[in-house]
């Protein structure tokens, strides 16, 4: 199978995912002596040109994990902004140590019905995005190393492959429910509407919080204002220099607690390659 041009595709609101695609697919491109490329869809605007692969290119799509599943907000962008044209793809999700859940399984399936064909797939655990003691500081070093083992035994498998596997198999179901997040008295948490306040003590006015909103949900003519939805991916949190960012919702907080009272033991990284034969 000839692979011309590897492809980053990446939703990251605090980087782990995006430093995850960008290293396999590095791996992946050197390993098949192919260029390396990066596409974003971390803003609306990065969501908005529509994208087509040939038979030629080969994707790592790469997610973190909402809830078990991949993110509601972002799922039409993974669903309209790329066409394959049975184009090889990598389905990749993050997860905070918690589960994926049905996340790998609804990425493979949105591939799938927009003409990709997944030969790989990979579960990554790395740092939680609303608790940081939740896998912190992953992805290490060695779950690095680990990845680039798997890109260098996909990359020897297509280099040798006439033709595209069957379709893989991966654990979940795609159309499952949404995980139902509970607090720490283990009710259900409702923060749909919790949004993050601003210290204006501590503010700066730099306004990167309102950059890196995913959303472009924060006026970056008024940073306490929120304009638009929150999906609680904590970007604007993790990225203002200022620490001047935060919640107070109680039932927000109550679920962050749950997480790191049931979830602090480590999990591993799950890989999946298709039957090549």
């Amino acid at each position: 199978m000839k692979i011309k041009q590897v492809w980053g595709v990446y939703y990251s609101a605090t980087g782990s995912t995006e430093k995850l695609v960008k290293f396999f697919s590095t791996v992946l491109a050197a390993c098949l002596h192919v260029p390396v490329k990066f596409r974003p869809l971390n803003s609306p605007a990065d969501r908005q040109p529509t994208q087509s692969f040939t038979d030629s290119d080969l994707l790592v799509v790469g997610t973190p994990t909402y809830a078990g599943k991949v993110p509601n907000k972002l799922l039409p962008a993974f669903q309209s902004c790329l066409l394959g044209n049975d184009t090889p793809a990598v389905a990749m999700v993050s997860f905070g140590n918690r589960s994926y859940d049905h996340a790998l399984a609804e990425l493979c399936f949105v591939l799938e019905q927009n003409g990709f064909h997944t030969v790989g797939a990979a579960a990554c655990v790395a740092q939680h995005a609303m608790a940081a003691q939740l896998a912190a500081n992953r992805p290490t070093n060695e779950d690095l190393q680990f990845m680039g083992r798997f890109a260098e035994k996909l990359a020897g498998k297509l280099d040798a492959a006439d033709a595209l596997p069957p379709p893989l198999c991966v654990p979940g179901d795609a159309n499952a429910a949404y995980y139902t997040p509970l607090d720490l008295q283990g009710r259900k948490a409702v923060f749909l509407k919790a949004t993050p306040k601003t210290d204006v003590e501590k503010c700066t006015n730099c306004k990167i919080c309102a950059y890196v909103c995913p959303m472009g949900s924060i006026d970056p003519n008024h940073v306490t204002n929120i304009t638009g939805i929150c999906i609680k991916c904590h970007a604007c949190i993790k990225r203002c220099p200022a620490h001047a960012k935060y919640f107070d919702d109680d039932a927000l907080l109550s679920h962050i607690a749950m997480l790191c009272a049931n979830y602090s033991a480590a999990k591993s990284y799950e890989t999946f390659l298709s039957n090549f034969s």
